[in-house]
Protein backbone atom coordinates (compact mmCIF):
# COMPACT_ATOMS: atom_id res chain seq x y z
CA UNK A 1 0.00 0.00 0.00
CA UNK A 2 1.42 3.47 -1.13
CA UNK A 3 0.45 6.87 1.22
CA UNK A 4 -1.10 9.54 -1.04
CA UNK A 5 -2.28 13.21 -0.54
CA UNK A 6 -5.44 14.26 -2.80
CA UNK A 7 -4.57 18.36 -3.30
CA UNK A 8 -8.04 19.65 -3.97
CA UNK A 9 -8.38 23.11 -5.63
CA UNK A 10 -10.92 25.98 -4.45
CA UNK A 11 -12.66 24.37 -1.88
CA UNK A 12 -14.50 26.00 1.56
CA UNK A 13 -13.07 29.44 0.24
CA UNK A 14 -15.08 32.28 1.14
CA UNK A 15 -18.51 30.11 1.42
CA UNK A 16 -18.31 28.85 -2.17
CA UNK A 17 -17.51 24.92 -2.94
CA UNK A 18 -18.24 23.39 0.51
CA UNK A 19 -16.35 20.37 0.87
CA UNK A 20 -17.12 18.99 4.65
CA UNK A 21 -13.87 16.98 5.61
CA UNK A 22 -15.82 14.46 7.08
CA UNK A 23 -17.46 13.98 4.58
CA UNK A 24 -14.55 13.77 1.93
CA UNK A 25 -13.25 11.27 4.46
CA UNK A 26 -15.78 8.98 4.05
CA UNK A 27 -15.91 9.76 0.59
CA UNK A 28 -12.33 8.41 0.30
CA UNK A 29 -13.02 5.64 2.67
CA UNK A 30 -16.25 4.92 0.74
CA UNK A 31 -13.51 4.38 -2.96
CA UNK A 32 -11.85 1.78 -0.81
CA UNK A 33 -8.88 3.48 0.38
CA UNK A 34 -7.54 2.97 4.17
CA UNK A 35 -5.84 5.48 6.64
CA UNK A 36 -7.72 8.29 5.46
CA UNK A 37 -7.54 11.40 7.07
CA UNK A 38 -7.42 15.28 6.54
CA UNK A 39 -5.82 18.29 7.17
CA UNK A 40 -7.68 21.63 7.65
CA UNK A 41 -10.68 22.34 5.75
CA UNK A 42 -8.76 23.35 2.88
CA UNK A 43 -8.68 20.41 0.47
CA UNK A 44 -6.35 18.06 2.36
CA UNK A 45 -6.69 14.60 2.49
CA UNK A 46 -4.32 11.71 2.95
CA UNK A 47 -4.97 7.63 2.16
CA UNK A 48 -3.24 4.40 1.27
CA UNK A 49 -4.00 2.80 -1.72
CA UNK A 50 -2.84 -0.43 -3.46
CA UNK A 51 -3.08 1.35 -7.13
CA UNK A 52 0.19 2.97 -8.21
CA UNK A 53 -1.75 5.43 -10.40
CA UNK A 54 -2.06 9.06 -9.61
CA UNK A 55 -4.02 10.31 -12.39
CA UNK A 56 -6.09 7.69 -12.04
CA UNK A 57 -6.69 8.02 -8.42
CA UNK A 58 -7.20 11.83 -8.83
CA UNK A 59 -9.62 11.28 -11.57
CA UNK A 60 -12.37 8.95 -9.57
CA UNK A 61 -11.80 11.41 -6.96
CA UNK A 62 -13.05 14.28 -8.90
CA UNK A 63 -15.81 11.91 -10.30
CA UNK A 64 -17.05 11.04 -6.83
CA UNK A 65 -17.12 14.90 -5.63
CA UNK A 66 -18.91 16.28 -8.66
CA UNK A 67 -21.58 13.38 -7.89
CA UNK A 68 -21.66 13.46 -4.27
CA UNK A 69 -21.59 17.42 -4.08
CA UNK A 70 -22.59 18.36 -7.64
CA UNK A 71 -19.93 20.59 -8.69
CA UNK A 72 -16.36 20.01 -10.23
CA UNK A 73 -13.26 20.08 -8.16
CA UNK A 74 -9.64 19.63 -9.44
CA UNK A 75 -7.66 17.53 -7.43
CA UNK A 76 -3.89 16.50 -7.57
CA UNK A 77 -2.42 13.16 -5.73
CA UNK A 78 0.69 12.65 -5.24
CA UNK A 79 2.38 10.00 -3.21
CA UNK A 80 4.34 10.23 -0.16
CA UNK A 81 7.62 10.01 -1.80
CA UNK A 82 6.89 12.56 -4.20
CA UNK A 83 5.94 14.91 -1.56
CA UNK A 84 9.06 14.52 0.21
CA UNK A 85 11.24 14.65 -2.69
CA UNK A 86 9.49 18.43 -3.70
CA UNK A 87 10.00 19.28 0.03
CA UNK A 88 13.76 18.29 0.24
CA UNK A 89 14.09 20.21 -3.57
CA UNK A 90 13.23 23.45 -1.78
CA UNK A 91 15.66 26.14 -3.42
CA UNK A 92 14.92 28.37 -0.18
CA UNK A 93 15.88 27.63 3.14
CA UNK A 94 12.34 26.68 4.61
CA UNK A 95 13.80 26.17 7.75
CA UNK A 96 15.06 29.74 8.47
CA UNK A 97 11.55 31.03 6.94
CA UNK A 98 8.38 31.27 8.72
CA UNK A 99 5.87 28.85 6.90
CA UNK A 100 3.34 31.73 5.69
CA UNK A 101 6.89 33.09 3.21
CA UNK A 102 6.93 29.93 1.46
CA UNK A 103 5.00 28.21 -0.90
CA UNK A 104 4.88 24.87 -3.00
CA UNK A 105 2.67 25.12 -6.45
CA UNK A 106 2.09 21.58 -7.03
CA UNK A 107 0.63 20.90 -11.12
CA UNK A 108 -0.87 18.28 -12.95
CA UNK A 109 1.86 18.20 -15.36
CA UNK A 110 5.48 19.30 -15.89
CA UNK A 111 5.32 23.16 -16.55
CA UNK A 112 8.80 24.64 -17.80
CA UNK A 113 10.60 27.99 -17.89
CA UNK A 114 9.00 29.49 -20.99
CA UNK A 115 5.79 29.59 -19.47
CA UNK A 116 6.88 32.23 -16.61
CA UNK A 117 9.41 33.88 -19.24
CA UNK A 118 6.62 36.83 -19.28
CA UNK A 119 7.81 37.39 -16.04
CA UNK A 120 10.37 39.74 -14.91
CA UNK A 121 11.94 38.65 -11.67
CA UNK A 122 13.62 41.39 -10.33
CA UNK A 123 10.40 43.45 -11.03
CA UNK A 124 9.27 41.48 -7.73
CA UNK A 125 12.15 41.65 -5.31
CA UNK A 126 12.85 40.75 -2.63
CA UNK A 127 10.10 37.95 -3.97
CA UNK A 128 11.41 35.26 -5.86
CA UNK A 129 9.70 31.84 -7.64
CA UNK A 130 11.73 28.57 -9.13
CA UNK A 131 10.68 26.30 -10.50
CA UNK A 132 10.73 22.05 -9.83
CA UNK A 133 9.24 18.95 -11.00
CA UNK A 134 5.74 19.65 -11.27
CA UNK A 135 5.79 22.64 -8.51
CA UNK A 136 6.51 26.24 -8.65
CA UNK A 137 8.57 27.40 -5.07
CA UNK A 138 7.09 31.24 -4.30
CA UNK A 139 9.33 32.67 -1.38
CA UNK A 140 6.72 35.79 -0.36
CA UNK A 141 8.43 37.36 2.79
CA UNK A 142 4.82 39.28 3.65
CA UNK A 143 2.97 36.48 2.51
CA UNK A 144 0.76 35.13 0.08
CA UNK A 145 -2.00 37.76 0.22
CA UNK A 146 0.31 40.65 -0.02
CA UNK A 147 2.28 38.92 -2.48
CA UNK A 148 2.04 40.88 -5.83
CA UNK A 149 4.06 37.73 -7.49
CA UNK A 150 1.77 35.28 -6.45
CA UNK A 151 -0.89 37.76 -8.16
CA UNK A 152 1.49 37.55 -11.45
CA UNK A 153 1.78 33.99 -11.24
CA UNK A 154 -1.40 32.89 -11.01
CA UNK A 155 -2.81 34.85 -13.98
CA UNK A 156 -5.37 32.81 -16.52
CA UNK A 157 -2.38 32.76 -19.30
CA UNK A 158 -0.13 31.14 -17.10
CA UNK A 159 -1.94 28.63 -15.48
CA UNK A 160 -4.09 28.09 -18.56
CA UNK A 161 -4.39 24.33 -19.45
CA UNK A 162 -2.86 22.57 -16.27
CA UNK A 163 -4.37 21.90 -12.57
CA UNK A 164 -2.53 24.27 -10.24
CA UNK A 165 -3.14 24.65 -6.18
CA UNK A 166 -0.34 25.88 -3.91
CA UNK A 167 0.10 25.25 -0.16
CA UNK A 168 2.17 26.98 2.27
CA UNK A 169 5.27 25.12 4.14
CA UNK A 170 3.31 24.33 6.81
CA UNK A 171 0.56 22.29 5.36
CA UNK A 172 3.68 21.21 3.03
CA UNK A 173 5.53 19.83 6.04
CA UNK A 174 2.61 18.10 7.71
CA UNK A 175 1.42 16.57 4.68
CA UNK A 176 4.90 14.90 4.29
CA UNK A 177 4.58 13.99 7.81
CA UNK A 178 1.13 12.46 7.12
CA UNK A 179 1.99 10.68 4.10
CA UNK A 180 5.49 9.15 5.43
CA UNK A 181 5.71 5.60 6.08
CA UNK A 182 5.07 5.74 9.82
CA UNK A 183 2.58 8.05 9.44
CA UNK A 184 3.17 9.57 12.54
CA UNK A 185 1.66 13.04 12.28
CA UNK A 186 -2.03 13.07 12.67
CA UNK A 187 -4.49 15.72 13.69
CA UNK A 188 -7.40 13.91 14.71
CA UNK A 189 -9.09 13.64 11.95
CA UNK A 190 -9.33 9.34 11.03
CA UNK A 191 -11.99 7.29 9.84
Amino acid sequence: MTMYAALLRGINVSGHKKVPMAELRTLLTELGHGDVRTHLQSGNAVFSSASDDENALAAELERAIEKRFGFPVPCLVRDGAYLEAVAAACPFPATELEGRQLHITYYGQPVDAERFAGIDPAAFLPEEFRLGDRALYLYAPDGLGRSRLAEALSRPSLTKGVIATSRNWNTVVKLVEMTAPTGTADDGART
